[in-house]
């Protein structure tokens, strides 16, 4: 079949009749054409993308790079993550966007502000950022129904070294994906590089978080864990869309949650850092539809 996905006697056929494919297509001369969009439906809970949704989430995305452009901007000693919230929110909202993460399960800001030792969904307020910070700004838009995600982490001043490795290894780690994201490679292809990436280089990969399925919701299937063995997962199809974002710890992966119920800390307090970026796989490879260089 192509791309190299496997059809079990059990699974949905691929024709799209419903049935099993072992009470349906299994077996005859001349199988019916497989409707990919039907069958990773049925079999993964999984919306591929046509072209007036790829257009709609790439438009989402423009804006989404945008917001992460003017933070980059503004990022310096002295400012609060509240002021960097501000800033997306109005760049959003003077675009007609809606920031997804406001109010999102209960989040209370338009925006994740990840600093230091925090991993993910750091909740932006009156910290002032110090020379020799990073910080991870995580934007997420709402445009025309269609929604993007992409993030970067920042030096704040000077980085001392600890700051520039760890920041190296996590643009890295999302090169090392990259170069997985075409059709003849599965979701088990993408852990793995990455966590080899990181690994080799004394650094660790958060296992909790993951990256997902984006586009007509904020998080739909598949799953894209940042760990894994090659080979494994879901095979990679045209149409799927969905973000690749490592979190990277530079010492150990264990995490906690502060009682905020969402700002995830190394358990080390060491420091973590992440790059984050939508991605469409195409027929013979990608498009970043939040495209920034690494």
């Amino acid at each position: 079949m192509k791309n190299g996905t496997k059809i079990g006697r059990n699974d949905p056929c691929p024709c799209g009749s419903g049935k099993k494919y072992k009470k349906c297509c299994m077996g005859r001369q001349t199988e019916k054409p497989v409707d990919l969009r039907k069958w990773y439906k049925q079999k993964y809970n999984i919306r591929l993308k046509e072209s007036k949704d790829i257009e709609g989430i790439r438009e989402a995305g423009r804006l989404v790079l945008e917001s992460l452009d003017r933070a980059e901007a503004e990022i310096r000693a002295g400012i609060t993550t509240e002021d960097i919230n501000s800033l997306v929110s109005e760049h959003a909202e003077s675009y007609g966007a809606v920031p997804a993460p406001l109010n999102y399960r209960g989040f209370p800001k338009s925006v994740c502000t990840s600093v230091n030792e925090v991993i993910c969904h750091g909740i932006p307020g009156e910290y002032e950022l110090k020379d020799g910070d990073i910080i991870n700004v995580d934007v997420t838009h709402i445009y025309n129904g269609y929604y993007a995600d992409a993030s970067k982490t920042f030096f704040v001043g000077t980085p001392g070294a600890d700051a520039q490795k760890i920041v190296r290894v996590a643009a890295e780690s999302l090169r090392a994906a990259i170069a997985m994201l075409s059709p003849d490679h599965t979701i088990g292809d993408i852990g793995w590089a990455i966590q080899n990436c990181a690994e080799r280089q004394g650094c660790s990969v958060v296992r909790e978080f993951v990256g997902h399925g984006v586009g007509f919701e904020f998080h739909e299937p598949p799953q894209v864990p940042h760990y894994g063995k090659k080979g494994e997962g879901i095979p990679l199809v045209p149409g799927m869309v969905f973000t690749v974002e490592p979190m990277i710890n530079l010492g150990t992966p264990r995490l906690f949650v502060r009682d905020d119920g969402w700002t995830a800390v190394t358990a080390d307090r060491k420091l973590s850092a992440q790059f984050e970026q939508t991605f469409l796989i195409t027929e013979d490879g990608y498009e970043s539809l939040t495209p920034y260089p690494l």
